[in-house]
């Protein structure tokens, strides 16, 4: 049969998964009954239907005309690089999915500067062209400039164009909707312009691992691409691992993808994806071969982290009543298995008996730490700090390339933060309808909380981009919070009248009838300082009235904290907990004469 081996790449909400839906409903791909009629049929993860981002790379097929097209469904966010870089070695060419309005954004540019890199065959799919503020010719020169900026020759830089609905499930040649049919036209373009895989089933075998996840009938499952030679069910092969030691197994079995399903075959041939089990060790970018002439691939290498945190068993007097896996054992084996799925991770036991994880950016530890507390999990991370680098006797820093847009009027509230945070202009140039862009190069550790004040700042109206530059030689030390905390002076269940007391010493962050502890954070203070506070305070009850008895004070709206905007806050002494039901930041030690005595005394 016919291959075909596709990556979608994109930006953040411009459609991807939407159109890949729309692609195997149009190719009368057979579908579980529980997605039948529901959208976004990839992002299956619960975390990434909230978010509306794809979190996981995952692998569909469907057979059109004969050909068999492998579809690959890459993150488009740059934190989950991770993932982009090992799923692209799968793919022969790309389908560059780019909003009829917003062009191409930071992330496209990251995702599509890895396939250039591979020499991939592109294909521009021009989506959302039913939107009535669509910029189409705008949006293609964009593309181009795009292209040539990131050193596409001329053959790439001459692109293929379709023009797209994916949510009506529609594509043509020609920008207008209503010479539209269906999508078809998308799975042409594809037939047309992007290569049959090379590989030859006559060689010995070689298949490089991209993907891993397990199944408790079977094991561990390794899903990768065939390069050369051809695979059974059953037969012996040589695990090369990326030490390049050799060890012979045997399969127990092998699927390929139907859809979004598995399916067990005898026999797969060079160019196809297929998922086998059978090899308990094996990991992301390493080699199965021919056990009589065993050749490695080339190993995959993953771009490393720039932000570490440290993780460590919850120490609250609220530990273990909200969580059910809770111990060190426990919260380390999770922590350890994701290793086996996450390639951009690293972990690292401390002698504290604590763990450091390091990852690419603050999004993909956070996007971690929510998934262990769905899981039930129930641990304390502390603050996250960027990692830097000794070269040559100077200190280096990453940078990260910061893209904003903004209207015009909030141009300059956004200089004015950015400014204080050491960024350094690059680019800036206005449009017609009154939205200014900006490009800063700014250090990681001078970005951490930005992304919380920005959506302040413009009102929830602005678009944040962030994607990783390179290191740079530091310069000065971390920007600090100018704000304290307010801080729980005993434990208790907070009250209406103990939190009306104290609201106008800073910012709360929750309400009354909540169940707090001595040194948990409880606000933000309006000054430099930390301030304790009494937020369990009862007014005194007597049997005389006084004037003025019946009225009561405003209480303002309590700014409940996430888990991102928790992660943003907290200083180098404070820490947030985190459980199934709560996250909740507190003091590293919660006894103010202690804290005081430990920092007299150097120790925070």
């Amino acid at each position: 049969m016919n291959i075909r081996n596709i990556a979608i790449i994109a930006h953040v909400d411009h459609g991807k998964t939407t159109l890949v839906d729309a692609l195997l409903r149009q190719s009368k791909t057979k579908l579980d009954k529980d997605i039948e009629g529901s959208d976004l049929i990839m992002d299956s993860n619960e975390l990434e239907r909230e978010r509306g981002i794809t979190i996981f790379s995952k692998n569909a097929s469907v057979v059109w005309q004969g050909t068999k097209i492998n579809i690959i469904d890459t993150p488009g966010h740059a934190d989950f690089g991770g993932e982009v870089e090992r799923v692209l070695t799968m793919a022969d060419g790309c389908l560059l999915l780019i909003d009829a309005k917003e062009g191409p954004m930071p992330q496209t540019r990251f995702v599509l500067k890895q396939a250039l890199a591979k020499k991939l065959r592109i294909i521009v799919v021009v989506n959302k062209i039913d939107r009535p503020d669509a910029r189409i010719h705008h949006v293609l020169d964009k593309t181009l400039d795009l292209f040539l900026e990131l050193g596409a020759d001329d053959a790439t830089a001459d692109f293929p164009i379709v023009y797209a609905s994916g949510k009506e499930g529609k594509a043509g040649l020609e920008p207008d909707l209503s010479t539209m049919t269906d999508i078809a036209p998308v799975f042409d373009a594809i037939l047309e312009h992007i290569p049959a895989p090379s590989g030859d089933p006559t060689k010995p075998l070689q298949m490089l691992m991209t993907t891993m996840s397990s199944d408790s009938f079977k094991g561990r499952i390794a899903i990768g691409r065939i390069y050369n030679g051809s695979i059974k069910a059953g037969q012996d092969v040589m695990h090369i691992n990326r030490q390049g030691e050799m060890k012979k197994y045997r399969l127990v079995s092998m699927m390929t993808f139907e859809g979004l399903n598995r399916v067990d075959i005898k026999e797969a041939e060079a160019g196809d994806i297929v998922a086998i089990s059978g090899i308990p060790d094996i990991t992301i970018g390493e080699t199965i071969a021919d056990v009589a002439n065993p050749i490695a691939l080339p190993l995959l290498n993953i771009e490393e982290p720039t932000v570490k945190m440290t993780f460590s068993v919850n120490t609250s007097p609220f530990a273990g009543q909200e969580g059910e896996f809770k111990t060190s054992r426990q919260i380390r084996e999770r922590l350890y298995k994701e290793l086996e799925t996450d390639m951009a991770l690293r972990i690292e036991d401390l002698p504290t008996g604590e763990w450091n994880v390091s990852g690419r950016g603050e999004l993909h530890l956070a996007i971690l730490i929510e998934r262990l507390r769905r899981e039930g999990y129930e641990f304390q991370v502390g603050r996250p700090q960027v990692i830097e680098k000794t070269v040559d006797g100077a200190k280096m820093t990453p940078y990260e390339q910061l893209f904003l847009e903004v209207t015009d009027e909030y141009s300059g509230v956004v200089m004015q933060q950015l400014g204080g945070r050491r960024g350094e202009l690059k680019n800036m140039y206005s449009d017609d309808n009154g939205i200014t862009s900006f490009e800063f190069l700014i250090a990681t550790k001078d970005l951490f909380g930005y992304r919380s004040e920005f959506i302040t700042d413009t009102k929830g109206l602005g678009i944040m981009n962030v994607s990783f530059d390179s290191y740079k030689q530091s310069v000065g030390e971390v920007r600090t919070r100018d704000r304290g905390s307010l801080v729980a002076f005993e434990s208790g269940v907070t009250t209406l009248y103990g939190l009306t007391g104290i609201q106008d010493r800073g910012d709360l962050f929750i309400g009354p009838a909540t169940q707090v502890y001595k040194g948990q954070i409880v606000g933000q203070h309006s000054r430099p300082d930390d301030l304790r506070v009494n937020v369990c305070k009862t007014k005194q009850l007597s049997n005389m009235r006084s004037k003025g008895d019946g009225t009561m004070e405003h209480f303002n709206v309590p700014h409940v904290m996430g888990l991102e905007e928790a992660l943003e806050y907290i200083g180098d002494d404070e820490l947030v907990e985190v459980t199934p039901q709560n996250v909740r930041m507190r003091k590293k030690i919660l006894d103010e004469v202690e804290e005081r005595r430990k920092k007299a005394q150097g120790l925070l």
